[in-house]
């Protein structure tokens, strides 16, 4: 059981987000953009037949008593990546996101531009995501998004060097929780999938409702270094979903 949920992390954390070459590449325009990634290879059909897709156009939700996020410690990064689609960076085991008594340990987070997710038919200039995973191997993602403002001085430090595609860094450095999210933690919550191949569902979403702020030439460095200057998924059908706020 542990080698298989092991070999699950493996598949959902890595492959998704690698930018090895293939006959299925995948990317954000043209025929291998997301209108066609359910047809490019049949692990990743779900990206078509889905129907608790992500991201979506959050237009309301459900009052009720959402239990608080909290994390037992600060992220400590250990490397960042650029794996063709986003920047990556990976963290050391250990900080871990209590929610309803269950436990994610993070294991990276990346960016996306434009926002992926949308907050009443708003798009913002950024989006971050917070990948975590249980042991069991379900994942549960904490989205915040960015709005034109100052510079972002955690940013700062993180992307100092953006490493080119296909080109990996080692990056020691701790995060405290306090300085990458917004003061106020309330979230929008709902069930979706992984944004990219293979669209794999049943993903806990916890969409923080303020946006923290970023400098646009911030936005643009990191724009620079992806191959089509986005990476953005278009928003998809919440059909049945409720939104919980």
């Amino acid at each position: 059981m542990k080698t298989s949920v092991l070999l699950f992390l493996s598949t959902v954390l890595i492959a998704p987000y690698s930018a090895a070459d293939s006959t299925h590449h995948w990317g954000y325009q043209g025929k291998r953009g997301p209108a066609h990634w359910g047809r490019l290879d049949k692990s990743f059909a779900t990206c078509q037949s889905g129907l608790n897709q992500s991201p979506i156009n959050i237009k309301q939700g459900f009052d009720t008593e959402l239990p608080a996020l909290s994390w037992n410690k600060p992220i400590q990064t250990k490397s960042i990546i650029n794996n063709g689609h986003t920047i990556q960076l990976n963290v050391e085991p250990g900080s871990i996101l209590t929610w309803q008594g269950e436990t994610y340990e993070l294991k990276q987070f990346h960016f996306h531009t434009p926002s992926e997710n949308q907050i009443d038919g708003k798009s913002f200039p950024l989006e971050m995501h917070l990948v975590h995973a249980n042991e069991q191997g379900k994942l549960a993602v904490v989205a915040v998004m960015f709005e034109q403002g100052h510079v972002n001085q955690q940013l700062q430090q993180l992307w100092g060097d953006l490493p080119k595609a296909d080109e990996q860094q080692a990056l020691s450095h701790t995060i405290a929780w306090q300085s990458l999210l917004p003061a106020e933690w309330d979230y929008f919550y709902f069930n979706g999938s992984l944004t990219t191949p293979p669209c794999t569902e049943g993903v806990r979403w916890f969409v923080i409702k303020s946006p923290v702020k970023v400098d646009p030439q911030q936005v643009a460095k990191f724009a620079k270094v992806l191959p089509t200057g986005t990476n953005n998924r278009p928003v998809q059908a919440i059909n049945a979903r409720q939104v919980l706020k």
